[in-house]
């Protein structure tokens, strides 16, 4: 470790607290001072590894207020370890603003590997790799979310979303409505107790979901595949305007209409069409 004053991106477990590296372990019985997410979390992490140390919070609340604390802290020449409540800071977790300014201010930073939910997920989902997108929380209001989707409807590349156990079936339902009947894997409680990986088309997979509501509790990734070739070729526009049309007419002739509206081939969308609309 750097006798430089320095601030360390340190992960922690994201459920088994064994999953901690010996590296992060050496940093925290170290540094001066742990900013922490939540610091009765960050404590029962500490406990269990005998590490006594001073614990300061910082959260999404107070993140701007505190980081010019901090950073007079690491200047004073005391180090600093920044960790969330689980996996690696910064990734849908707060931290943003303090490694920023630090950057800044001239203070060193130095990231340390170790574990995250969005790559476990991946790892395990058997969808493709590599090429794949972080969306992180999709917004909690549904004009945002389906606006969110709407945006992504033609990236290739796999997604990968955090959701609440509230929110998923929500979620799910506005996957297979906007995105289609696109492989869903709800990645649940990754390294603890009641782990589960469980994959299907997206209409299915909220069959599924509402069968049992314990497959909604917990911590959850979800990872979906990306758009297909010829998703790719039609433009979000014109499979928005599909959407609409097939709501109200024939799929042949919403597809013959969002053809001469958007200049796109009529084959591609009724192919489209019989794929995620399913109507004649």
């Amino acid at each position: 470790m750097s006798d430089i004053p320095t601030l360390y991106i340190v992960p922690t477990p994201i459920g088994n607290l064994a999953d901690i590296t010996q590296r992060a372990l050496d940093t925290l019985r170290r540094v001066d001072l742990v900013a922490a997410e939540d610091t009765r979390h960050t404590g029962i992490l500490l406990k269990h590894y005998q590490i006594s140390v001073s614990s300061f919070p910082l959260h999404d609340h107070n993140e701007q207020q505190k980081a010019e604390v901090l950073i007079a802290k690491i200047k004073e020449g005391k180090s600093v370890a920044l960790v969330s409540d689980a996996g690696t800071p910064l990734i849908s977790d707060p931290g943003y603003h303090l490694v920023t300014r630090c950057r800044e201010a001239g203070v060193k930073v130095v990231p340390l590997p170790g574990p995250c939910a969005a790559i476990t997920a991946l790892s395990a989902a058997g969808l493709p790799t590599d090429r794949f997108a972080f969306e992180g929380f999709l917004p909690a209001k549904s004009k945002g979310r389906d606006d969110r989707l709407q945006a992504v409807i033609e990236d290739t590349r796999t997604l990968v979303f955090y959701e609440s156990p509230r929110r998923v079936q929500d979620t799910v339902e506005a996957i297979a409505r906007i995105l289609g009947e696109r492989q869903v894997v709800v990645c649940r409680e990754l390294t603890k107790t009641f782990e589960s990986i469980h994959g299907l088309p997206a209409s299915e997979m909220l069959v599924w979901l509402g069968e049992d509501e314990n497959r909604c509790r917990g911590e959850i990734v979800l990872v979906v595949a990306g758009a297909s070739k010829t998703e790719e070729d039609l433009p979000a526009e014109a499979i928005r305007t599909l959407g609409l049309l097939v709501a109200e007419l024939p799929l042949k002739k919403a597809a013959a209409l969002t053809a001469e509206i958007h200049g796109v081939k009529k084959n591609a969308l009724y192919k489209y069409g019989l794929d995620h609309h399913q109507k004649e």
